[in-house]
């Protein structure tokens, strides 16, 4: 049986904690999720049914307050896949020096089958469950968007909170993710996207490293696969194509295309919108079995989808020199022992797509501080001042990554080192405290 989100990340992190000299209680306290809060609540619908809908709120660590993480709609999801994604926010954090602990929340919901007004609902409610067990608040647990929700649920969850505190002048600050309109950040929608490609305009500016990888530098002609076309996906593809590189496939639930001279998002979204389905965008080739798209030759492959994508089955044919995760958790521990043998240069999650979180940090600030940002002397409007800072972090971040890499000669890969330089942050906050020698 494959293995679970959860059992694949505490994996990666036994693996990275194996080579550090932390005592043993203190990587177990690390390693535990503090806290799961389980919720089943009423809605009751317009036709007069009542449906009970189920959600969760973890925790995982305090070492940082307030805690952070995105709240997921999803048939599929559950508690299992909450505390897993809740530690991976907790590594990202570190590894960004964002000064939050990690948390996620979810709702057992498919929100693709729900009308507009029944998604409000749930998330009116969901908040209420959330602000009665103070499980939300400017200081206490702030969520954000994930898989299925967006600047519209976050401004329901704003909303919500405001209401049931009334008097709060902070009450902005709960959530990120929200409407430029109603306090949110310019920026924020793109973020996670952008800061993928800033990740790998790093990756790709290491003169060493590429030409291990047989590649020249810069993005300039790279092959890029892109799987997914949600936010991040879409906004991966369009910035990696701004930069230069090509676009050659795109692959979404119903299955893929291939142009090996390229693809306009843009032009793919309104296609899709368009006939219900990006297959038959004219000049591409459409492959029908979506997953195929990731064993396409290309030298980038973006798995910005779901998680266990990247697997043992697939993992020998997939022909990409490097693997930017886009998704939380897209390779499993089994692919990534492939990847690391075959010296595929896999760009861990817990530090590529940390784009939302830190571009999240700023809104949390602007919230809190209820000045625009760069209003009061720094030069520039909100939005340029964003992506510089957005891009100083992930150039930062992975500079430390690499640094930590290349001074701990056991260590073979990215990812080991990224969860490396987490688990020392975060010891030495607890250190800090005095709870640990």
């Amino acid at each position: 049986m494959p293995r679970s989100l959860e059992e694949n990340v505490n994996l990666y992190f036994d693996r990275a904690a194996a080579l550090t000299d932390h005592p043993r209680s203190l990587l177990d306290h690390i390693r535990a999720c503090n806290g799961v809060y389980a919720v089943q609540f009423p809605v009751s619908h317009p036709d007069g049914r009542i449906e009970v809908v189920r959600g969760w709120r973890a925790q995982h660590s305090h070492h940082r307050l307030p805690t952070k993480g995105g709240i997921r709609f999803s048939a599929k999801v559950d508690e299992s896949e909450v505390r897993a994604l809740a530690s991976l926010m907790t590594y990202k954090c570190a590894v960004v020096d964002v000064p939050f602990g990690g948390s996620k929340g979810a709702v057992q919901v498919d929100p693709h089958g729900r009308s507009a007004e029944e998604l409000e609902r749930i998330t009116r409610r969901y908040t209420h469950e959330l602000v009665k067990r103070n499980l939300i608040g400017p200081g206490l647990d702030v969520p954000a968007p994930d898989a299925g929700t967006g600047e519209r649920e976050m401004a329901w969850v704003a909303d919500t909170y405001s209401a049931l505190t009334p008097g709060q002048v902070d009450a902005g600050a709960c959530v990120t993710g929200k409407p430029v309109t109603l306090g949110g950040i310019r920026g924020r929608k793109q973020a996670t996207g952008r800061g993928l490609v800033y990740a790998l305009s790093e990756v790709c500016a290491q003169a060493d490293d590429m030409k291990a990888l047989g590649f020249a530098t810069g993005l300039d002609g790279k092959r890029v696969v892109v799987q997914g076309l949600g936010n991040v996906g879409y906004h991966a593809a369009k910035f990696c194509r701004e930069r230069g590189a090509r676009v050659i496939a795109i692959a979404v639930p119903e299955g893929a295309i291939l142009s090996p001279g390229g693809l306009d998002e843009d032009a793919v979204v309104e296609h899709r919108a368009r006939a219900g389905s990006i297959l038959g965008f004219p000049g591409a080739t459409s492959i029908p079995h979506s997953p195929d798209a990731l064993e396409l030759d290309c030298d980038v492959l973006i798995p910005a989808a779901t998680e266990n994508q990247l697997t043992a089955d697939n993992a020998a044919r997939v022909k990409a020199r490097i693997v930017l995760e886009g998704a939380n958790g897209p390779t499993t521990c089994d692919a990534d022992e492939v990847f690391r043998a075959r010296g595929t240069l896999v760009v861990p999650d817990i530090y590529a797509n940390a784009g939302g979180v830190v571009v999240s940090y700023f809104e949390w600030l602007k919230n809190l501080s209820h000045v625009r940002i760069g209003r009061l002397g720094a030069m520039g409007d909100e939005l340029t001042l964003v992506n510089a800072g957005l891009e100083q972090t992930m150039v930062s971040a992975y500079r430390e990554i690499r640094d930590t890499l290349r001074g701990r000669p056991a260590m073979q890969d990215l990812r080991t080192a990224a969860f490396v330089t987490a688990i020392d942050k975060i010891s030495r906050a607890h250190r800090a405290m005095g709870i640990f020698p």
